[in-house]
């Protein structure tokens, strides 16, 4: 329903009261002379300034809220048909319902009898657009405006009692009750506006990770011939190495091989192959350089630390009483703060440089151990060789602790001798480097002596199994021997059983012949009858096998056939 945005002008007895109502309401008045009570209102748009008419849903912006510590002061409204008068301020305000989700209805009751449509419009429409007007037969209608922040407005006039014209008929007065109403639609509406914002909220969201997200691989074009000579080609080049191979590595994975191309990726493997001798022999340069680095680093040290040792032998000389007596007392604290500066470089210096002697050592010690471990000499014997070895490195860096002591004993008693009894704080650093050095020298002979009782443990051990394997040979020596005598014994019966064989075959008896047999070959020689059979099988033309007997009484036997061949004269 459309609605009159353009009011006629109407007597009002309290201008100032309407303005004052009008400006609690959040709006411009209309009609009035005077100043207006809003800045930022344009009469000539017809609506508060700031906003863009163009967007739509959004005709109004809605006022700044109210200070809640802000008394609200309702005045009398006068419009043309009718005249709202204010509630009793101490009276309480009325309950009031949740404010549904987007709601623009509004229940307003209360009504005069006689209130019509056109009185509605009248008094709700200047708070703003009206979409839809159900009014009820019993006093109350529903009011569906375009904004939500007009919902706001016309809770404003909840309490408000309505009077038509002049009338003091009861029919022609009510007071209105406003309160917020649940609509289908409004619902409805801010379903969809919710949805539209998660859409966008989404759509940001995949626009920052699209944004922050590390740019895709190029894809891996497939397998051709074109393709395959040019991979050829990158892979014998040093600098597309690691690109063509990873190319390479992706079309074996997705199973391009077959059998027509496989010489081709063989080709290209076999190219991958010889690229290890380049990377070995880039490798060996980087260590030489390594080492050569290393050697450098440590002569540059060894000269800077041979200048710090002259310096500080500088300030010694300097200490000595001789020297020491024609300087005044602030060039003598300012000697001695510099000799303790000097010395504690140093000895920083000397710290680092024996720290790198200490890690070459281990290097050292660790490159002998791995070459102790050979898979061919992983015996007990390459054990204990190992072990010696190991011993008696240990015993050199010992030897070395022990004249690194000496040496500092020695400094150290020749200092005490040329320094003054004043310098105790270089005393108390000499005491601390003596101290380390019998500390680590004590463990280098725990760790000696625990060294000494592992290999005489091994020792010991290697003894043992010498024995064992000793015995082993005798007993496989003796089971060889015993094989061997079992062996020729087998061959000499199998002689004496084939000449049995023959000189018994001569004999005419065909009777005793099977007696013979079967008691040299059972009895006295332990070969069973299927051994006989097979022998006797290999001569067809001297002996056949023969079937007599029927069902339960059949015999197979042997019948000797190397006379029948021979006719008689």
């Amino acid at each position: 329903m459309s609605m009159d945005s353009n009011p006629m002008p109407m007597p009002m007895s309290d201008p100032n009261a309407w303005a004052t109502a009008m400006n609690n309401l959040g709006m411009a008045p209309m009609n009035m002379t005077g100043p207006p009570l809003m800045s930022d209102f344009d009469s000539g748009l017809g609506m508060m300034t700031g906003m863009n008419p163009m967007m739509p849903g959004l005709g109004y912006v809605p006022p700044p809220p109210l200070p809640h510590d802000l008394p609200i002061v309702k005045e009398i409204i006068h419009y043309q048909s009718c005249t709202l008068f204010p509630p009793n301020p101490n009276l309480p305000f009325p309950a009031m319902r949740e404010r549904p989700p987007g709601c623009k209805t509004v229940f307003v009751g209360g009504l005069p009898e006689n209130a019509t449509e056109a009185l509605i419009v009248e008094v709700f429409g200047q708070l703003g657009e009206i979409i839809a007007i159900r009014k009820s037969k019993k006093n109350f209608c529903h009011i569906r405006f375009a904004e939500e922040f007009t919902v706001d407005r016309a809770l404003f006039l909840s309490g408000y009692r309505m009077r038509l014209g002049s009338s003091t008929d009861k029919k022609d007065t009510g007071r209105l009750h406003v309160d917020f109403a649940q609509a289908r639609d409004d619902l409805y509406e801010w379903e969809c506006r919710q949805r539209l914002y998660a859409r966008e909220e989404r759509h940001r969201r995949r626009m920052e990770e699209d944004r922050f997200r590390p740019p895709s691989p190029p894809p891996i074009v497939h397998y051709s011939d074109h393709e395959c000579s040019l991979l050829g080609d990158k892979i014998k080049d040093e600098a597309a190495f690691a690109a063509a191979v990873h190319v390479l590595l992706t079309w074996v994975e997705r199973g391009e091989v077959n059998r027509r191309n496989a010489n081709n990726f063989y080709s290209m493997i076999q190219s991958s192959n010889s690229h290890i001798r380049q990377l070995m022999s880039q490798k060996a340069a980087h260590e030489k350089e390594l080492e050569v680095a290393k050697d450098k680093f440590k002569t540059a040290l060894s000269g800077i630390l041979a200048q710090f040792e002259q310096i500080v032998s500088v300030f010694h000389a300097a200490s000595k009483q001789k020297a020491w007596d024609h300087f005044s007392k602030a060039q003598r604290k300012n000697l001695d703060m510099w000799r303790k500066q000097a010395e504690e470089i140093r000895n920083m210096q000397n710290e680092e440089l024996m720290g790198i002697r200490r890690e070459e050592e281990m290097e050292m010690s660790d490159d002998d151990m791995e070459d102790t471990h050979d898979p061919d000499d992983s015996g007990p014997v390459a054990q204990v060789e190992a072990l010696k070895e190991e011993n008696d490195s240990l015993r050199c860096q010992l030897d070395a602790y022990r004249n690194e002591v000496e040496l500092l004993k020695q400094e150290q008693g020749k200092n005490q001798e040329h320094t003054p009894p004043q310098h105790s704080e270089e005393d108390t650093i000499r005491q601390q480097q003596l101290t380390f050095l019998q500390q680590a020298l004590q463990g280098m002979q725990k760790q000696l002596l625990k060294m000494c009782e592992e290999m005489k443990q091994r020792e010991a051990e290697l003894e043992k199994s010498v024995e064992d394997k000793q015995q082993l040979e005798s007993q496989v020596q003796s089971l060889k021997e015993g094989l061997e005598s079992l062996k020729k014994t087998r061959v000499c019966i199998k002689s004496v059983c084939y000449v049995c064989i023959v000189i018994v075959s001569v004999d005419v008896c065909q009777c005793m012949y099977q007696i013979c047999i079967y008691s040299v070959c059972v009895c006295v020689f332990q070969i069973n009858t299927g051994q006989v059979g097979a022998l006797l099988g290999r001569l067809p033309c001297t002996f056949r096998q023969e079937l007599t007997g029927v069902g339960a009484s059949l015999e197979k036997r042997w019948k000797f056939c190397g006379f029948e061949g021979i006719k008689t004269t």
